[in-house]
């Protein structure tokens, strides 16, 4: 698989999303990890996660303890997999999302994760989402201090927009080195960071790369027109056309099937032409 860049660290051009498998409609346990499996067999080196990723109130992390679980049951080498994972966004078990960027819950997120991952530090930490009733600043700043202390080896931010990303950078002394924001076919409304990224070569990780999970399944039209030249699905096509905006683009397709991130992970060979891309968004 091609290989793409955060910070100094080469990952796979494509990720793996873990949310599908904590949140509603989750499947069993065992799929879950084959899935996560099957990931890592396909050349998959980068995963996605947050402390938010779960159901019920009482099982804060459900996500990171699973992906846990499943590198830790894997037979072959983990070593070089970037497990990325996030704080600031918490779900209360009644189905909604709140949100706390205060510098103690950060600190407090980020020691939970820790644990749950069982390392000594987090190779990828975002702040999830701003938090309107505390500071930006003070919110990066406790991700500042996160990574000046080791807890984290790279910092990020997610849900940002141009102006909070040029202030992460300042406070962060140069040193964030990714953006995570919905970005998909059906949400395109996130290009202007994209292009920030790219202009500072910052990995731009888009969340909902498929259209989510309700939509994943409706791609159609001209993604329909290319999957049928290539004899592909237009899923594939779709993360193919995500690749094909920028090198800095690295899509995190959510998952809950092996056989669905085996197809996803193709994506990277599938070399769109310039007639394919004028067809698409």
């Amino acid at each position: 698989m091609q290989s793409r860049r955060i910070g100094e660290v080469q990952v796979s051009a494509i990720g793996l999303g873990g949310m599908p498998m904590s949140i509603e409609g989750r499947p069993d346990e065992e799929r879950s990890i084959r899935t996560i499996h099957a990931a890592l067999d396909a050349g998959i080196t980068l995963i996605d996660t947050a402390d938010a990723y779960h159901l019920h109130a009482d099982e804060v992390g459900h996500n990171e303890s699973l992906i846990a679980k499943a590198l830790a049951s894997y037979g072959g080498d983990t070593s070089g997999v970037l497990v990325a994972t996030k704080g600031g966004h918490l779900r209360p078990g009644d189905g909604s999302w709140t949100k706390n960027g205060s510098p103690a819950h950060l600190r407090e997120a980020c020691e939970a994760s820790l644990k749950r991952l069982g390392v000594d530090a987090i190779g990828l930490y975002q702040f999830h989402r701003p938090d309107p009733h505390v500071p930006y600043a003070d919110s990066v700043g406790a991700i500042r201090d996160l990574l000046d202390a080791g807890k984290i080896r790279m910092a990020g931010i997610s849900n940002a927009d141009p102006s909070q990303i040029r202030q992460a950078q300042e406070i962060l002394g140069g040193r964030l080195v990714s953006v995570q924001n919905q970005f998909s076919p059906a949400f395109l409304s996130s290009a202007p960071e994209l292009e920030l990224c790219d202009e500072l070569g910052i990995a731009f990780l888009p969340w909902s790369p498929l259209g989510g999970i309700a939509r994943a399944g409706e791609l159609s039209g001209a993604f329909g027109t290319v999957a049928e030249r290539y004899g592909v699905s237009p899923q594939r096509v779709c993360l193919a056309w995500h690749l094909a905006k920028s090198p800095v683009v690295i899509p995190i397709p959510g998952a809950s099937r092996p056989e669905t991130i085996r197809d996803s992970a193709q994506a990277d060979s599938l070399q769109l032409t310039a007639d394919d891309l004028a067809l698409l968004p």
